[in-house]
């Protein structure tokens, strides 16, 4: 493994179609707590190539930092203001993180038996049965590496359009913002926020775990700032705690039940980042235990985080035509500016959210980068041999995550033929990840749960209630994110997440058909 690709051969029918006893394939799973991290990666049949320099607390901040709650909710208020107001915006949270934690608790027990940067993808492989497991992981694999990258490309390009509604802030003379810049003038703002995320995250990656700390106290530091401002000032007044916890009011166009629903991608966005941690299980230093843990923590700390950003928001929410009126779709810079009453004031307060929206990027472009590196090291994109290579002075895959870079800066390129193209990034992120979820957490419930009850995450008849849970949202989650948010829908707002989806999609078949199904063997396996 001398180029970090694991090299074994071309595939063939005959590993498909194997006789030898599934069990036979799995890793050792080493129950003797001196064996180091490393040596049971090198189990598993990868040569440890990243430095382990997270510990439990600092993967769950880096988990938090992936959702940025309250980032993450402010960009895509819009959604739950239309599909329901302020029931859809608190409950709809509310029930969509209950979801995501039976998702993070189904994704922990496997991850805690395969704890590799290769992730969903890794562990479809290992839980499938030997006839299947290529084609399943190679599914797995482009759903997640299309998720991986564009997530992060849809955080990045919602952070521009946050700045430029915060920066609209101000206003002129007749009362427009002070910023209306051309489509060029946005891109190249994205471009730039682009490029100074994956700047920070491969030259500053031995002081991420410090940032992703830091960035803990500063989010709440800025909501406490921003909820006791707005509460004490309010200057259009409040609305009543009836009003903000039971008004239902839906202006999508949709029946209200299916409206509802629709708005639920606001925690959907939020929360789609929950797996995107297991890629970092190289850089821990107690993976089958440390990743599980974090990702089911992470949730609980967004979860009350985003309750803190919500509620007082919704008190003081204006009426829907001055939202309705910001062509940008970012809802809180125009909800803090109502009830502050003042330009300046307001700005001060979103800078916080700014802030994380950087962090939230870095976070990002480090998970996807190494989704990216891990799915070539088993051959599987083409080009491998150059995305595996890792860059020894700065310890990142520095190939993978170049790749991974300018494939968002070619997609971001939609954003000229259509202004709904965050909708489609956006979309067709959740839909990929929510999907590469599923399909390890299928297999295994489908298969008798046999191999997480090695793990030490194993959560008994509990962890197979959260099975079926996980699924059950997949199976919701995917039509939501095909879905346009409102109907009638204006030529400039089609969703276009499917028609991305199906590209890509079509793009990993074709890439199958021509190459993977002769040479593709999948992850090493141990025949001992």
């Amino acid at each position: 493994m001398s180029d970090g690709v694991v090299h074994r051969g071309k595939a063939d029918s005959s590993q498909d179609s194997s006789s030898k006893d599934h069990n036979a394939l799995e890793p050792t799973f080493s129950r003797d707590h001196d064996d180091t991290a490393d040596h049971f990666l090198e189990s598993l049949g990868y040569k440890p190539e990243l430095a382990r320099n997270r510990s439990t607390a600092q993967v769950a901040f880096m988990s938090f930092v992936l959702a940025s709650i309250p980032y993450g909710l402010a960009t895509t208020l819009a959604y739950p203001l239309a599909g329901g107001g302020p029931v859809d915006i608190i409950w709809g949270w509310v029930l969509v993180s209950v979801i995501i934690v039976c998702v993070a608790i189904s994704l922990g027990e496997i991850t805690s038996v395969y704890p590799t940067a290769g992730g969903v993808y890794y562990q479809a492989f290992m839980l499938a049965p030997a006839k299947w497991r290529r084609i399943a992981s190679w599914i797995c694999g482009w759903l997640y590496l299309v998720g991986n990258i564009t997530i992060t490309l849809a955080v990045n390009f919602g952070t521009t359009l946050f700045f430029i509604g915060c920066i609209n802030i101000f206003t002129d003379a007749s009362g427009n913002g002070v910023f209306d810049g051309e489509i060029y003038q946005r891109y190249l703002i994205f471009l730039a926020i682009t490029l100074l995320t994956n700047a920070i995250s491969s030259l500053g990656n031995r002081w991420l775990p410090i940032l992703d700390t830091a960035a803990i106290f500063w989010t709440f530091g800025g909501v406490i700032a921003i909820v006791v401002t707005v509460l004490a000032i309010a200057k259009n007044g409040r609305h009543e705690a009836s009003w903000v916890f039971g008004h239902f009011e839906t202006a999508s166009g949709w029946p209200n039940g299916w409206s509802f629903c629709v708005g639920l991608l606001h925690a959907g966005y939020a929360t789609s980042s929950t797996g995107m941690i297991i890629s970092m299980c190289e850089e821990v230093k107690e993976p089958s235990t440390q990743v599980p843990k974090a990702m089911v923590a992470t949730i609980f700390i967004n979860t009350f985080a985003g309750l803190l950003f919500l509620i007082p928001l919704v008190f003081v929410l204006p009426d829907m035509d001055l939202i309705n009126a910001d062509k940008y779709l970012q809802p809180v810079p125009v909800i803090i500016k109502n009830a502050v009453g003042h330009e300046g004031g307001a700005f001060a307060l979103c800078v916080p959210l700014m802030v994380l929206a950087i962090l939230c990027g870095v976070g990002c472009v480090t998970a996807s980068s190494r989704c990216v590196w891990a799915f070539a090291r088993d051959g599987a994109i083409p080009g491998a041999k150059w995305w595996v290579k890792v860059n020894k002075s700065l310890d990142v895959p520095l190939n993978a995550m170049m790749l991974s870079m300018v494939v968002q800066i070619l997609l971001g390129l939609i954003y000229f033929g259509s202004a709904a193209a965050f909708n489609a990034f956006s979309g067709v992120g959740v839909i990929c990840l929510t999907a590469a979820y599923a399909v390890p957490i299928a297999i295994s419930l489908f298969t008798g749960r046999k191999q997480v009850q090695q793990g030490k995450f194993y959560q008994g008849k509990f962890g197979m209630v959260c099975n079926v849970i996980s699924i059950a949202w997949t199976l919701l989650a995917i039509p939501l994110f095909c879905m346009p948010t409102t109907v009638p829908t204006p030529p400039d707002y089609i969703n276009y997440a499917p028609a991305v989806f199906v590209a890509a999609a079509l793009a990993s078949g074709a890439w199958y058909w021509a190459w993977g199904h002769r040479n593709y063997a999948g992850p090493p396996v141990n025949d001992a």
